[in-house]
């Protein structure tokens, strides 16, 4: 078993299951920032779940690269999650934690980053 496969796979089901939702089911009932906050939560679980996905899928293992791929799966979990709760009536100081999410997602990035220094 591949846990971070794994994993990749959950959040990009999530994230679609989410996007999908946030669209039909919750169309009427969020307000415009709500709904952008959904829109960005919705994206960057999208785009760091297909990361993940690039890096999961590499035929050498890399533990550098392993960890920018938790990295970006961390981040989800808290940059979008705390978009969703507030989108889903979370007070709004919750946001506060957004920005961990976002520093995790540029730990990822940075990762990638000095592997490809090392590997060059």
């Amino acid at each position: 078993m591949n846990p971070l496969l794994l994993s990749t796979g959950i959040i990009g089901f999530m994230a679609v299951a989410l996007g999908a939702f946030g669209a039909h089911g919750l169309e009427d009932r969020l307000t415009s920032a709500a709904k952008g906050w959904w829109a960005t939560a919705t994206l960057y679980a999208l785009v760091h779940a297909a990361a993940a996905l690039a890096l999961a899928v590499r035929p050498e293992p890399s533990p550098t690269l392993s960890w920018a791929g938790a990295a970006f799966l961390l981040g989800v979990l808290i940059f979008s999650g705390s978009l969703y709760a507030m989108a889903l009536g979370a007070p709004r100081w919750f946001g506060m934690i957004t920005p961990i999410g976002g520093l995790s997602f540029l730990t990822g990035w940075g990762l990638i980053i000095l592997y490809g220094i090392k590997s060059a």
